[in-house]
């Protein structure tokens, strides 16, 4: 059922995005709320706004209609206000961390997916192979190409985080080099079976391989492994860090590619990508890797808020930092006997204003172009 199987696609992608976003507005709501700051809407979804979910005490919470995450609207935040519990008039620090506190959140989110993954369901992963070199320990034992190799020695190995576990079964056959041991292989038609083995020894294993087999890749062994709590939080703090930079070199390739070649389609993708990726992972290999895949848009949501650019957090940060130095930097001046003008508060203002503006704009145009090669790969199967 083509139609039902994509309605449950597009109702999961909602609902990862936006329990994402919301979590993300949670952190700027609570810490907000924990300096005593005005916060005046706690929104589910974006206008027009649909229903009212609680209008008691100072803070309304509604539910909008487009489900594309959520919003929290604080006294002040456009930096025009006198409220003393405004954001506007809070310490910088105060400021900061009120901003800083969604990518915070994203990032625990993360690493609570990724700890939770490592304690309970770890993937695991086989070593599959298309060629058996001839002679070798691998055509003796009477391996065939693609077969995939299970287990060594009763050792499993983490499919999470790719593609780390290919090479951790690299290296387990090259540190068994010139042992004998016992292989759980999986033949092409699905069927295991236990396969004992002598590898070549060290010295020839460090030129041809161990094994002697070629264009090995990795595969769903369809088994599942887990950890002890302390081991997971280590693991999930290891796979957070290892996320967190193959978000960052997606972002250094996507700067590259724009830089070099802006008509050519990006190494990332957009929304609509994100949605055909995320039903792609569910429907061929679970909710396991579903949640995985939740916990890297986590990872992949606090790297870009942080980024410095308006209207982003990372650019709002920015952008008070910049005035507060401007202040400072003035008054020190005035002390110093100077006695021209700078901008006034309204000024400045309006000019923080409009810079978030244009960084809404870009952001926007962005998305669309982005989202064009996300329809067009679609559309022509794959290339644009």
């Amino acid at each position: 059922m083509p139609v039902i199987q994509g309605a449950i696609t597009i109702l999961l992608f909602v609902v990862i995005l936006c329990g994402l976003v919301l979590v993300h507005e949670l952190g700027h709501f609570v810490v907000a709320r924990l300096f005593g700051m005005r916060v005046h809407e706690f929104g589910i979804g974006f206008p027009p706004r649909a229903k009212v979910l609680s209008d008691r005490g100072e803070t309304i919470y509604t539910l909008n209609w487009l489900p594309i995450g959520g919003f929290v609207r604080l006294e002040g935040e456009d930096g025009d206000s006198d409220d003393p519990r405004s954001f506007a008039v809070a310490a910088l620090p105060k400021k900061l961390l009120v901003l800083l506190a969604g990518v915070v959140m994203n990032l625990l989110v993360a690493f609570v997916i990724f700890t939770a993954i490592a304690w309970l369901a770890t993937p695991q992963g086989g070593l599959t192979f298309d060629e058996v070199v001839a002679g070798s320990p691998a055509a003796q034992a009477g391996l065939q190409a693609g077969e995939a190799i299970l287990a060594i020695d009763g050792s499993t190995f983490d499919l999470l985080p790719s593609p780390q576990a290919g090479q951790d079964a690299i290296d387990a056959l090259r540190n068994r080099a010139g042992q004998t041991v016992t292989l759980l292989v999986r033949a092409v038609d699905g069927a295991e079976r236990d396969v004992t083995v002598t590898l070549r020894p060290p010295d020839v294993a460090a030129t041809q391989g161990a094994l002697g087999i070629r264009s090995a890749g990795l595969v769903f062994s369809g088994a599942y492994a887990g950890r002890d709590p302390v081991a997971a939080v280590g693991a999930g703090a290891a796979w957070t860090v290892s996320a967190f930079r193959l978000i960052a070199d997606g972002l250094a390739s996507l700067v590259s590619s724009v830089a070099s070649n802006p008509t050519q389609a990006p190494p990332v993708s957009g929304p609509v990508g994100i949605a055909v990726q995320v039903g792609d992972v569910f429907w061929q290999l679970g909710p396991i890797f579903t949640l995985y895949l939740a916990g890297l848009l986590s990872a992949n949501l606090a790297l870009v808020n942080i980024l410095p650019f308006p209207p982003l957090d990372g650019g709002r940060m920015l952008v008070i930092l910049l005035r507060s130095l401007f202040a400072r930097g003035g008054a020190v001046l005035r002390r110093a006997g100077f006695r021209g003008r700078g901008p006034s508060a309204e000024t400045a203002i309006s000019i923080e204003r409009l810079t978030y503006l244009v960084g809404f704009v870009f952001l926007f145009g962005f998305l669309i172009w982005i989202t064009y090669f996300d329809v067009a790969r679609q559309v022509t199967g794959g290339t644009p």
